[in-house]
């Protein structure tokens, strides 16, 4: 008689396909035709590949008990993205005046359109039309700039754990009189850090009720749009909950400029002294970081947001990325909607690639290769690039997410390389894995993502 597998009493699913998921930024992992065994709770407890002595009687009793899904011929399982920034009302206007200086599409198009969402039936409309757009692109996990509209924040979280996605969501301080409009701010700094306060114990108890998990974040949208006693105020709140925390930092010439102007020292040594930076703070574009301020990034355990894309249109220049991974910063990636037009973490995992290799040649062909390279060593691969979408984001984060390993929530997206309005170059049924690995990031579309997973459960879409 056959010994029935102990652990499988605690499996309600188990996944059978190839997949492929980051050892290190350098190295994937091949999954060909493992078993990924999930529990209620969404997580994958035990992996199993074919040469495993329980692998086929785990593969049958799965199929006994109805367990188990299996991948057809063609389709391959990726981690779920884990987009690190997203500007959540500016959905509206992706795609429109990014040939524009910032500060004037920030004046003309984003600030009117963020104004709006003090009307709740407006936010719903757009957030829920957002949020099922990313999670159709494989994006299972967001970290989410709201407005400075804390019931319309507070709905972008329902949102999320409404249709599925693991959401991070803060509501956002603007309460300089000088440095915002007077027709979108905080009331007053008072007010702004209330209604912080109360964001946080709302989302806090609206936690236990959602699976895949919805947190609270501290945002001052960046320290120009903050006065000191705003920045003072929400470190204190960082330390008293023990949230996660995001801004943008060192962006631009003229925030990076602006910072050091009012301070005498740069943002991220500004956001430092007030207790913003810790383990669960991520922020975004970096792109003037000093070698010094990478320095206390990895010390305090802060992560980069890399927004390639937002970065071409905005920050003046390209971030040496490869160098502060290589400093110990935690990096993952962020689309920047709406600085970024695409919704697609694939997008910005290719201009990831394309930027470090602008700035290792370098651009001006008036200058000799010697002559308009860098010295560096800039340019990042593929590999990576997929290490900073998956694996990356769930460190930067501090959540066991972004792998398809044992002890990690299983968020996967499925994509099928033969869809027939998006199918691949894939003639040959011997080619390689890691070859095939590569067509999937650089040709995957909207279409090719057949089905979404988020902590263990199938999104509807």
């Amino acid at each position: 008689m056959r010994t029935k597998v102990r652990w499988m009493d605690k499996i309600v699913k188990v996944i059978k396909g190839t997949g492929f998921s980051s050892i290190s930024a350098q190295e994937i992992e091949i999954l060909e035709q493992y078993l990924y065994c999930i529990d209620k709770n969404g997580i994958i407890i035990k992996r199993l590949n074919p040469s495993d002595s329980q692998y086929n009687q785990t593969l049958q009793e799965a199929k006994e008990t109805n367990k188990l899904i299996a991948l057809e011929e063609g389709q391959y399982l990726l981690p779920g993205f884990i987009d690190l920034h997203i500007h959540a009302p500016q959905w509206g206007q992706s795609g429109t005046a990014l040939d524009i200086p910032l500060h004037q599409w920030l004046d003309t198009y984003t600030f009117p359109l963020e104004s709006k969402f003090n009307d709740n039936m407006f936010a719903e409309k757009v957030y829920s039309h957002l949020v099922d757009t990313l999670l159709a692109h494989g994006t299972t996990t967001g970290l989410y700039f709201a407005t400075i509209h804390e019931e319309a924040s507070y709905k972008l979280a329902e949102i999320c754990a409404k249709k599925g996605q693991r959401g991070l969501v803060g509501k956002v301080v603007m309460d300089d009189l000088e440095q915002n409009p007077e027709y979108y701010r905080d009331k007053d700094t008072k007010t702004a850090l209330e209604d912080t306060e109360s964001f946080i114990k709302r989302i806090k108890t609206l936690q236990p009720e959602i699976k895949q998990g919805v947190y609270p974040v501290i945002i001052p949208r960046f320290v120009p749009s903050c006065t000191d006693q705003a920045l003072e105020g929400l470190g204190e709140l960082t330390a008293k909950y023990d949230v996660h925390v995001t801004s943008h930092c060192s962006e631009s010439d003229w925030e990076h400029g602006y910072v050091k102007e009012r301070f005498g020292k740069n943002d991220a040594q500004v956001l430092n002294d007030y207790g913003l930076l810790t383990d669960k703070s991520v922020m975004a574009h970096c792109n003037f970081l000093s070698d010094a301020d990478a320095l206390t990034f990895k010390k305090q355990g802060t992560a980069i947001a890399h927004c390639p894309i937002s970065n071409a249109y905005f920050a003046n220049g390209v971030i040496p990325i490869k160098k502060f991974h290589e400093l110990g910063v935690e990096i993952g990636l962020g689309t920047d909607l709406s600085g970024g037009f695409d919704p697609s973490v694939y997008s910005a995992i290719r201009q990831a690639v394309i930027s470090s290799r602008m700035l290792e040649d370098g651009v001006d062909t008036s200058k000799s290769p010697i002559e308009r390279s860098t010295t560096d060593k800039s340019r990042i691969t593929v590999k990576e690039a997929f290490y900073f979408a998956t694996a990356g984001g769930g460190e930067s984060l501090s959540l066991p997410i972004g792998r398809l390993a044992e002890n990690y929530a299983f968020d996967a997206q499925v994509i099928d390389t033969r869809t027939p309005n998006a199918s691949m170059p894939i003639f040959n049924d011997s080619e390689p894995l890691e070859d095939i690995f590569q067509k999937l990031l650089y040709l995957t579309k909207r279409e090719n993502i057949t089905s979404v997973w988020v902590q263990g459960e199938k999104i509807k879409k």
